[in-house]
């Protein structure tokens, strides 16, 4: 009887998260569709529905880091930095976050710069700011502002919210008050520890990019910066 080869556990996982992901993409569609159809003055259907797109939204933000970061790990992702125009940027990672905001009545107040262009990986980026509004959703009040702009000789991105803020041990210790899980708020700290991976990534000399947490900016509340220099 032949044995069979030792499996790698590995890829059987990224495999399965990549299946996941796709059904995921499709059920998130379908939401999108049946929300625009819907009135927001309806009975508690529109709500749900807009909790719903929240929840796949997040969970689809989720496989796709641990799929990139599973990718990262074997040398698999074609990190490609190219310049880009950012008010271009920006109107992309807004329409992916559009739906949720118009169903939850949320205002967004994009800043840019003008003519302002930076070198950095699209896709990336575009994961880390999306992924950032999604969950500045779930915290504010009825207000985000997206900010990017070039400080210090670096491109700043910042998302802010009006919402009751970061805890203070988190704006304290940044990345190092995420590790692990936390099991009264079921965090992971995957999305910070994702951004700030990426951010190191990015490099200009001898900077690297970085995250960091603070609470106040424009709106009072929680505010989340990606620096890339």
């Amino acid at each position: 009887m032949s044995h069979l080869p030792k499996p790698d556990a590995s890829l059987f996982l990224a495999s399965s998260v990549h299946d996941m992901k796709n059904s995921i993409s499709v059920l998130q569609d379908t939401i999108r569709r049946l929300l625009a159809k819907a009135s927001p003055d309806e009975s508690g259907e529109y709500r749900e529905m807009s909790q719903m797109l929240y929840e796949t939204q997040r969970i689809n933000g989720n496989l796709i880091q641990l799929l990139t970061l599973y990718k990262f790990g074997n040398d698999l992702y074609p990190f490609n930095p190219e310049t880009q125009e950012i008010a271009e940027f920006a109107r992309s990672a807004v329409s992916h976050v559009t739906p949720l905001l118009t169903s939850r009545q949320i205002s967004l107040e994009v800043e840019l710069e003008n003519d302002c262009y930076w070198e950095f990986d699209s896709d990336l980026v575009n994961g880390i700011v999306v992924h950032a509004m999604n969950n500045a959703v779930q915290y504010t009040r009825d207000a985000l502002h997206l900010r990017i702009a070039c400080v210090d000789d670096a491109l700043e991105i910042r998302i802010e919210d009006n919402g009751r803020g970061f805890p203070q041990h988190m704006v304290d210790d940044g990345i190092a008050a995420m590790r692990g899980v936390n099991f009264s708020t079921g965090s992971t700290g995957l999305g910070l520890y994702f951004a700030a991976v990426v951010a190191q990534m990015h490099g200009n000399r001898k900077e690297r990019g970085s995250i960091r947490l603070e609470n106040g900016g424009k709106l009072g509340g929680g505010c989340f910066i990606l620096r890339l220099p």
